[in-house]
């Protein structure tokens, strides 16, 4: 959950290391470094807090050379400090830039202390130079002291990038649960924990694999298997740009994309499409023979991507009529699951790196499933790769920490899978032709339900002195409910939870009074009755009520209950996207009148790639 950016050139790479750190600096922010080798010495400069205070600080600096490295960091071993920021160094030769945890780094601690070496941190990853450096004084190499020291590694230590004033012209990179792209130059290369600290450098890139040892120097990249084999790993050309990480005219980049998600969606849904049907082959070459075998789902996924899933399963079960299952993955990659025949294991993840679904697609592999199929926004990512079938999102590149438009695109590309395998289990073609008339309906949906904003930015004013929120849904609206109090808790960090509506009379009706706003999601469905009622529970306790309310239902507002109408009545396939959005942009605007920081709320991260 760090950003790690390198370089080696023939010219100053200070103000391209910069630039990778503000690229990635959603991946780490509570602290950010850079180590140099200037006239052959190591410089380092490192700062508590983001990237700015690290380029402030090297404004007063005459800090240059053609080989460094840098990193954000997201905290694990140690608090947020000086101390703890990365690049680690061991005497003045090594220096390192880790992302992951080492889980036997007190033992490594210990037996270094004991021959000599003194640590400077609490980290994990300061271990890892005093190691390189403690077999350099057996045998002089650099890469065989790396390779001895990554053998020794336990945990999803995930990455290294190394440099040492002992090979003045090289960059060691290793690879270990979560990647390593290397970004290839004229005359120059680099090398980063995502592409997209590299994009204004080059849209030439390599990947380690688990294992790799790379060697950058400016005219070469030497790339050695876990064998320690010479290994070409294939260049593959970004589809991305440097400029899709422009904020443009909005204030934050959460707002940015809560209003791009119609045109992501439109990119989700956009050649997969034909005569109001949706081709196999949009998942593969396989696809066909997998999907007409699929007699169930298991979907595993964390956080937003995991409430994804769980509209899922309501949508696969009522329209397919095909058994799912939703789990959390890291709590499905430390059980022993029963995998029923013909069951399709689906990964779902927005980055293609989290570190839980990642281990538990590998887990899957070995556990009898028909097949996998990766959901995920990212093409160069280790689920991509990995997995038998892939339906990509198309969202974009989402740099808000509270997802958005990812979410929206994966509820499109769930929603696809469900309508693809309810065919193969014999939907009728006028049934199909249907849903997907609703599907494509869903962009402009999305479109008309972004008028709400102002109206919305009014009501966050009713939250804004609040400690606690209670959401609630009902059906497939419930995981919408779930993500509205995620989104709320993670960027405002107001106390938020979501509970089917039909739990309140088992437990949290206790909580409800005048100080905490309940909000509900009330489209025009068969369980809007049952809804009513659960809402009345409230009101009776005191309780004031916030209804984001299908058109035609009739609640009528008072001091007690405010309504919000949708602009439209929607068939039950597109209610989760369109309730998805007011909830959205209501944490959105929650959030700026406490003044907190939206796109960087703290304790999170972009991208999980730690356990």
């Amino acid at each position: 959950m760090c950003g790690i950016v390198g370089a080696v050139s023939q010219r100053d790479i200070t103000p391209v290391l910069l630039e990778g750190l503000c690229r990635l600096e959603y991946r780490g922010y509570d602290s950010a470094g850079i180590a140099i080798i200037q006239n052959n010495s190591l410089q380092r400069l490192r700062r508590l807090g983001k990237v700015n205070g690290l380029q402030k600080a090297l404004a007063g600096r005459s800090l240059s050379g053609g080989i460094g490295i840098a990193h954000t960091r997201w905290a694990t071993h140690g608090s947020p400090s000086e101390s703890n920021a990365h690049p680690h160094i061991s005497g003045d030769e090594i220096a390192v830039v880790h992302n992951g945890i080492i889980e036997n780094h007190k033992e490594l601690r210990s037996d270094l202390k004991a021959a000599g070496f003194e640590f400077t941190s609490e980290t994990d990853s300061e271990v890892i130079a005093h190691r390189i450096s403690y077999h350099m004084s057996n045998n002089n190499d650099l890469r065989d002291a790396i390779c001895l020291t990554v053998q020794e590694l336990k945990g999803g230590y995930a990455s290294i990038v190394v440099m040492s004033t002992k090979d003045p012209g090289a960059l060691y990179a290793a690879r270990a649960g979560t990647p390593v792209v290397i970004g290839l130059g004229e005359n120059e290369n680099f090398v980063a924990s995502d592409v997209a600290a590299l994009l204004p450098e080059t849209k030439r890139f390599q990947f380690l694999e688990e294992g790799d040892v790379a060697i950058l120097r400016c005219s070469e990249v030497q790339i050695y298997d876990a064998e320690g084999h010479d290994v070409e790993r294939p260049v593959r050309v970004s589809e991305n740009t440097a400029d899709s990480a422009d904020r443009g005219n909005y204030k934050h980049y959460m707002e940015k994309e809560i209003h791009e998600q119609p045109a992501a969606l439109m990119r989700t849904l956009a050649n997969r499409i034909s005569e109001g049907m949706i081709p196999d082959s949009i998942f593969g070459e396989k696809a066909e023979e997998i999907l007409n075998n699929v007699g169930g789902l298991h979907i595993v996924a964390c956080g937003t991507s995991y409430h994804a899933g769980l509209v899922a399963r309501s949508q696969c079960e009522e329209i397919a009529r095909l058994p799912c299952v939703v789990d959390i993955a890291s709590e499905y990659r430390y059980r022993n699951p029963v995998v029923p025949d013909k069951t399709l294991f689906v990964a779902i993840s927005q980055s293609g790196e989290t570190a839980d679904t990642l281990a538990a697609l590998r887990s899957a592999k070995k556990l009898g499933y028909l097949a996998t199929l990766a959901i995920c926004n990212v093409s160069e990512s280790s689920l991509i790769r990995e997995s038998d079938l892939v339906l990509m999102t198309h969202a974009g590149q989402e740099i808000g920490v509270a997802s958005t438009k990812a979410f929206t695109t994966q509820l499109a590309a769930l929603l696809m899978l469900t309508i693809v395998v309810a065919r193969h289990r014999g939907l009728a073609q006028n049934s199909e032709h249907e849903l997907v008339s609703q599907l494509a309906e869903i962009p402009g949906l999305v479109e008309q339900s972004l008028v709400l904003n102002e109206a919305i930015a009014d009501l966050a004013e009713e939250f804004a002195d609040k400690n606690h929120a209670l959401f609630l849904g009902r059906g497939s609206l419930n995981p919408i409910a779930m993500e509205g109090a995620l989104k709320l808790k993670e960027i405002s960090y107001i106390h938020a939870e979501a509970y089917a509506a039909g739990e309140l009379k088992h437990g949290p009706l206790a909580l409800v009074d005048e100080n905490m706003p309940v909000v509900a999601v009330a489209p025009n469905n068969e369980l809007l009755e049952k809804l009513k009622s659960n809402l009345e529970e409230v009101r009776a306790r005191g309780g004031k009520l916030y209804v984001f309310a299908d058109p035609a239902v009739d609640f009528e507002a008072d001091k007690d209950i405010h309504i919000i109408r949708m602009p439209a009545h929607v068939h039950p396939i597109q209610e989760p996207l369109l309730y998805t959005v007011p909830l959205q942009l209501l944490a959105y605007h929650v959030a700026l009148l406490k003044g907190t920081d939206v796109d960087q709320p703290r304790n999170l991260a972009k991208s999980v790639t730690v356990e």
